[in-house]
């Protein structure tokens, strides 16, 4: 719960701050000398560029949500077997042997979301973020494919 409302929050003040932006760049083009306006078209396309990520950022967190909701409820979600040190961080030894787990059982069902759900999840625990998230773009694309359970 602390995650959404730190994104909200988050993208509420990146909403506020492409409003300024865009606002700076329409008054850089009213001013009309050709510098100021190509500069303001500049800075008119930062704030686009900017929605667009957040949008794609909500649209990826929306349905990575929504298969963790689906593989909670069928009793798929992975455990925390994790081994972590007095400190509270994840012994890496621990998290090589999930991912080595996770990684076997994806190769032995590749077609399989919840394989490729875990699988992200192991990735996150090993802190390998870029392939977290591929692999949970693969799950979601995976469960598009999938009919839908009733």
């Amino acid at each position: 719960m602390r995650a959404k409302i730190t994104y909200f929050v988050l993208a509420a003040v990146l909403a506020v701050y492409f409003v300024l932006a865009g606002a700076r760049g329409v008054w850089l083009i009213q001013d009309g000398r050709p510098v100021t306006v190509v500069f303001g078209v500049a800075v008119l396309v930062l704030p686009l560029v900017g929605v667009w990520f957040l949008v794609r950022t909500t649209q990826f967190a929306r349905n990575a949500d929504r298969l963790a909701r689906e593989l909670e409820a069928e009793g798929g979600l992975p455990e925390d077997e994790l081994v972590r040190t007095p400190s509270g961080r994840v012994d890496r030894d621990s998290a090589d042997a999930v991912f080595a787990r996770r990684k076997a059982e994806t190769e032995a069902a590749p077609e399989d979301w919840r394989t490729w759900f875990r699988l992200a999840v192991a990735y996150h625990d090993a802190r390998d973020t870029p392939r977290a998230r591929k692999a949970m773009q693969r799950a979601i694309a995976l469960r598009g494919k999938a009919p839908l359970t009733p």
